[in-house]
């Protein structure tokens, strides 16, 4: 029994059970607004799931690719959970996420996933397929790039059906983490994929005063 939480485009909240499947989710597209919802969505999720924390074996956190601060405050609130719950995190690439629910769909061969990186950006991922577990099989760690970048016809995944997304569905990420449970695979690394160089720079130094 996996609560699921993802903030890496949207807020996505789930609960999924390895048996009867997703017992409760809620999403929001809007991305501005995480930290003011992400409390309140987990507390409806669980409720409308008639499941209590004891209930829970794991949290599962998307772990990106997405922009900094929204994606944060969804793998703290994952980590914070766990932490005071008791219970094992659990980190999934988000975009697999989002792949698994095109396969799910009945979508065949490769694919390339996109979410909105900010910036006049977008954050990718490429599939060749899923696997006999179900698993989408990645071709690349997810990268970043300019959105015209994708559409040349000379870039390595041109050929790759493309799939954009708003949001990262928590039910398919729970599902995700439950394929990797159920078939002894390792899970992500416990790192946010934040893909751009940070804006900050360090300094060089205090100034000279004249």
């Amino acid at each position: 029994m996996l609560l699921a939480i993802d903030t890496s485009a949207g807020t996505s909240v789930a609960v999924v059970d390895g048996v009867r499947g997703v017992l409760a989710d809620i999403d929001t597209a809007d991305t501005m607004r995480h930290a003011e919802v992400i409390g309140r969505l987990i507390a409806e999720c669980l409720d409308r799931a008639n499941v209590r924390v004891a209930d829970l074996t794991g949290v599962v956190g998307g772990m990106g690719p997405g922009p900094f601060t929204g994606l944060r405050v969804g793998i703290a609130a994952a980590r914070v959970f766990a932490l005071g719950a008791g219970l094992p995190f659990l980190p999934v690439i988000s975009h697999d996420a989002i792949a698994l629910s095109r396969f799910r769909a009945g979508h065949t061969g490769g694919l390339v996933v996109v979410t909105d990186a900010r910036r006049r950006e977008v954050n990718w991922s490429a599939y060749s397929g899923a696997d006999a577990a179900g698993l989408p099989v990645r071709l690349a760690a997810p990268g970043v790039a300019k959105p015209a970048v994708l559409l040349e016809p000379d870039w390595v995944y041109a050929g790759l059906v493309r799939a954009d997304a708003v949001t990262v569905p928590a039910a398919d990420l729970g599902r995700v983490a439950e394929l990797l449970l159920a078939n002894d695979r390792a899970f992500a690394t416990d790192a946010a994929f934040y893909l751009r160089s940070p804006d900050v720079t360090l300094s060089n130094g205090p100034k000279r005063v004249s």
